[in-house]
């Protein structure tokens, strides 16, 4: 650790665990240069302060708690934490500034997620410094700064996008397939069309933007945001190999009988199986996965975490096949380490919802993905995980049992 400057940063991520995660690894990264660093957290998903004791955590009542959140519409909760977290921000930035002792560190800089609508605007009222850090690639943003271009050239239907015009190409953005275009499926796509709005002007009327993503991997993709941003942008990822440590921001408990369970796996012989920490799988779905890993004959971890299915007596009511191939080469955990996990020798592939974080930890380990993308950017991941970074395969073929097994045990090599 360097000797400490003498300046706070501010962190507040949005409450989700893509971006708490991202945002934490940034405070990592920055408490090692010798910055003191404050996270300004909801109380609705609060990250546990006792994995980061080295940080100074500071809770705000959102008037939200978990019982009464939805999970399944993000949006609509991004618009809610919009709302409800304006005022008690600016109030505890406020007092931060004029608390006297350990917090009265000269607040250098606050960062906050890039889908909060109002921190750039409060900071400039108290005229502190302030960043956003985009949680997703660069790829999406920019898709994302094209979005009512294409509402305008029809690609978002009322009626929803049935038969061969979910696989069309777009010819505004070639690389993607329709139903890559994020919020395309939704029921709400005003509001998912407004949430990116929103995020597109708090970039551009921000000091700087901070990207989770490297050069290498996307550099058209940053060269025309770039263009269309013109704000000073800083590219240091990914995040989560530019620091060492034990940390773990999990929101959920992590299982970590997984990795003596990997112990005992063939080199590079496991699927590896997460769809995050938001995704809801319906039963007929599940059903197909567990048949397809059962069918795949290759060892499986499969992370299947609270509320991923709606049935909580799914395992039971499984199929004796599968839970036959579970016994003699599978694992179930609730949740798990997920980047010891991807280092992990024994994993040769990861079947993943295509998440930003995920994607990224994937790529750094050298590890095939198996792409089911469910909602928001996880359409563009996919498409350029498999089509254009060729690092990955497409569930292009549905989710049936047949196809995933396919998927698996030819496309992805696994030995």
């Amino acid at each position: 650790m360097n000797q400490r400057n003498n300046h706070r940063v501010v962190l507040f991520p949005l409450p989700l665990q893509g971006h708490i995660n991202p945002m934490l690894q940034l405070g990592q990264i920055l408490h090692a240069r010798g910055f003191s660093i404050t996270i300004l957290h909801t109380n609705f998903n609060a990250p546990d302060p006792s994995s980061h004791p080295h940080f100074t955590f500071r809770s705000i009542a959102c008037g939200l708690h978990r019982s009464e959140v939805s999970m399944s519409d993000i949006p609509d909760l991004i618009s809610l934490l919009n709302t409800q977290c304006a005022s008690p921000f600016e109030e505890h930035l406020r007092e931060m500034m004029s608390l006297p002792g350990g917090d009265a560190v000269p607040i250098a800089c606050v960062i906050s997620d890039s889908l909060f609508s109002f921190t750039c605007g409060v900071a400039e009222r108290l005229k502190v410094r302030a960043l956003v850090l985009l949680t997703g690639g660069a790829t999406s943003l920019h898709v994302y700064t094209i979005l009512r271009l294409l509402k305008e050239k029809g690609y978002f239907s009322i009626d929803g996008l049935s038969g061969s015009r979910s696989e069309e190409a777009v010819k505004e953005f070639p690389s993607l397939l329709v139903r890559d275009i994020p919020g395309v499926h939704s029921q709400k796509p005003e509001m998912v069309l407004e949430l990116f709005d929103n995020m597109i002007k708090v970039i551009k009327s921000s000091p700087g933007v901070i990207f989770n993503t490297f050069e290498e991997l996307e550099q058209p993709a940053l060269a025309s945001v770039r263009e269309v941003l013109s704000v000073p942008d800083f590219v240091i990822g990914p995040l989560h190999k530019c620091y060492v440590t034990s940390s773990s921001s999990s929101l959920l408990e992590e299982d970590r009988s997984c990795i003596s369970w990997l112990d005992e796996q063939p080199l590079k012989s496991v699927i590896y199986v997460s769809f995050g920490s938001a995704a809801v799988v319906r039963e007929a779905e599940i059903l197909e996965i567990a048949l397809g890993l059962a069918n795949s004959k290759q060892p499986f971890l499969w992370v299947v975490r609270p509320r991923l299915v709606r049935d909580p007596e799914w395992l039971k009511k499984s199929p004796s096949h599968f839970l036959e191939a579970l016994k003699r080469r599978g694992k179930l955990v609730k949740w798990a380490p997920q980047m010891k996990v991807l280092a992990h020798p024994a994993v040769g592939a990861f079947w993943t919802h295509s998440g930003w974080n995920s994607t990224l930890e994937s790529i750094s380990e050298g590890v095939p993905m198996l792409c089911m993308p469910r909602f928001s950017d996880q359409g563009v991941n996919a498409r350029y995980v498999s089509d254009i970074w060729r690092v990955g395969v497409h569930l292009n073929g549905g989710l049936d049992r047949e196809n995933i097994a396919r998927a698996i045990s030819t496309n992805l090599f696994i030995s």
